[in-house]
């Protein structure tokens, strides 16, 4: 019997496993997805080749890329931008680790108290959370981006909106900063020069500039895995799991098996509690099935999978809230078209934000082509100049929203994609009971029944839709500030990237699904610890950061409840992910 299996290796797993794995339990961690070893020989900058949601390295589904991904059924007009593999999300996320607003935690008593999601806070205090971001931060770890050209024509735009520079990790009110980021900083030769013949570790360390984050971090060439730029948790939380040997006096290293596909959660009574036991999992390669017991059972599959995996499991969902409240940001895009280069593909992908709370955020994104192309059509208002559906919104931009197309898409490309600034819009969006994940009526496939995501996108509460106007309004003045000579909102369809609260942590029985140490109201021995146990939106800022540093929490809770430990965040300082000796025990493990 093990003492803890932790299912999927995406941003929250491998949390868990670490922090476990280095005070001696033996953990075993289950990945669905493929686990890209050899990165340099297993990916490529080709947008298709890596983000094709059928046959890309990172699509949802098995290794073996000649097998058909996964399906998911979506009824409205959205995209799951989902990934399997080690690292799951985080492979291609961007780095940002800004914490979520104090508006969010249960105490809070600022003049905005109000403006937020108020009947789903967390359930404990933001001064409570504040050690666990800060054991991350370390650990990963954070820091202040790496900055380039649309980074200073991004706070060009944001100074003539008369915010003043946030200068602490916790956002207060209304500013402006550089992103706080899990990116290593440029060193030696990286950020001075494109020559790739300059750019070989340990000649060039941290951030090359490379500008595919999007496509997978394995830079700079010839380094250690766990030196890899972009510390996604397969380079940084995963290679601190497999060797906490190294550090942890008694730790061990965990065992990751990939291509294993959970299908059920054991659970059985005892002492008229139900309580998890195990688990079942399919080899993908083989079909072979394969049973394992632990003392501990956490999920960590993802918003979409954790309710599909309890639904096949037939465990009870006594309050209906089991998959209710998938929750993302509701997202806009705006693109502002300027006279001179504004470095828009080159570098970090997002380097600067703007906060805004109670309403959200904005952060300047830099995408190449392909990707460009996509978010530029993203739109649920039609086609500007030749249809709409009504719902084409005007403002401080240039005509309606909606795609840029035709003659108006020349113009706007004749500089190409590098004299182009684009902003995201990130909203702070209500938990909302029936954006959720059911079972499909659809046929089911080898892993048994798929999931159902209900998004209903055009019926947001009025906060949200107050939330979202107002910062894409913000977006364009900023844009408009910057000197962008045209400003064009898409107005995007969602596309669930920061996806969140399927599975939320909260105070009451009636709306939540875990309790506030993390374990679920209906099963004991069985947490949740990934973005889908998060409270709410955040207030808006990505939700890396803040669900990592919950999942370093509920690894504390179980420590502490089922294996006799005392807590450890407050009194030993992380092991940062950086340590040479651990760079010695990757090479010798190959990776």
């Amino acid at each position: 019997m093990r003492d803890v299996i932790v299912i999927g290796a995406g941003g929250g797993g491998p949390v868990v496993a670490k922090e476990l794995a280095a005070k001696g339990l033996d953990v075993l961690l289950l990945e669905a997805g493929p686990r890209h070893a050899k990165p340099r020989d297993e990916w490529t900058t080709f947008e298709d080749d890596a983000n094709n949601p059928l046959t890309g390295y990172f699509r949802p589904g098995p290794s073996d890329r000649s097998k058909p991904a996964w399906f998911r059924e979506w009824p409205q007009n959205s995209f799951v931008w989902q990934l399997s593999g080690v690292g799951g999300t985080t492979q291609h996320f961007y780095g940002n680790y800004p914490r979520a607003y104090p508006g969010v935690f249960q105490g809070y008593d600022g003049a905005d108290r109000n403006e937020y999601d108020v009947n789903h806070r967390f359930p404990f205090t933001y001064a409570e959370m504040v050690p666990y971001f800060e054991w991350v931060e370390a650990t990963m770890p954070v820091m202040t981006a790496a900055m380039g050209h649309k980074e200073q024509t991004f706070f060009r735009g944001a100074e003539t909106l008369g915010l003043p520079v946030q200068t602490t990790k916790t956002t207060l009110g209304p500013s402006y900063r550089p992103q706080e980021n899990a990116i290593l900083q440029p060193g030696g030769t990286a950020g001075k020069t494109s020559d790739k013949n300059l750019l070989n570790y340990p000649q060039a360390t941290g951030c090359t500039f490379c500008g595919y984050c999007f496509q997978g971090c394995m830079r700079p060439n010839g380094a250690p895995r766990n030196q890899f730029a972009k510390r996604s948790t397969d380079n940084s939380y995963v290679p601190m799991a497999l060797t906490a040997n190294v550090w942890a006096r008694g730790g061990r290293p965990i065992e990751l098996i990939t291509d294993a596909y959970v299908t059920r959660v054991h659970a059985e009574r005892r002492h008229g509690v139900l309580t998890a036991t195990g688990v079942t999992w399919r080899d993908n390669n083989s079909g072979a099935e394969h049973r394992e017991d632990a003392r501990v059972v956490v999920m960590s599959g993802g918003c979409t999978e954790n309710p599909r995996l309890w639904f096949n499991s037939g465990l009870p969902n006594p309050n209906g809230w089991v998959g209710r409240g998938y929750t993302d940001h509701f997202f806009d895009w705006l693109i502002g078209s300027f006279d001179d280069s504004t470095g828009n593909p080159k570098g970090v992908g997002s380097s600067a934000r703007l906060d805004f709370p109670p309403y959200g955020g904005l952060e300047n994104v830099g995408l190449p082509p392909a990707l460009s192309a996509f978010a530029g059509t993203l739109s649920d208002s039609g086609i500007r100049g030749q249809y709409g559906n009504g719902r084409g919104k005007t403002g401080p931009w240039d005509g309606p929203a909606g795609r840029v197309m035709g003659p108006e898409l020349k113009e706007l490309m004749a500089g190409g994609i590098d004299k182009l600034m684009t902003v995201l819009v990130i909203t702070d969006d209500d938990v909302e009971p029936d954006n959720r994940v059911t079972l499909s009526a659809l046929p089911a496939d080898e892993n048994g029944p798929i999931p159902k995501v209900t998004f209903k996108h055009r019926q947001r509460t009025a906060r949200t839709v107050r939330n979202r106007e107002f910062m894409a309004r913000k977006a364009a003045e900023l844009l408009r500030g910057a000197g962008a000579k045209k400003v064009y909102r898409i107005d995007w369809a969602p596309l669930i990237l920061h996806v969140q609260s399927s599975m939320r942590m909260g105070a009451s029985e009636q709306n939540s699904v875990v309790n506030p140490r993390g374990e679920t109201r209906a099963v004991k021995r069985l947490f949740v610890a990934d973005n889908s146990a998060l409270s709410n939106a955040l207030g808006g800022p990505n939700p890396t950061l803040t669900s990592q540093a919950l999942a370093t929490r509920t690894a504390e809770k179980i420590f502490a409840t089922y294996f006799g430990g005392d807590p450890w965040v407050r009194s030993e300082s992380p092991v940062v992910s950086t340590d040479p000796r651990v760079s010695v025990r990757l090479g010798q493990l190959g990776l």
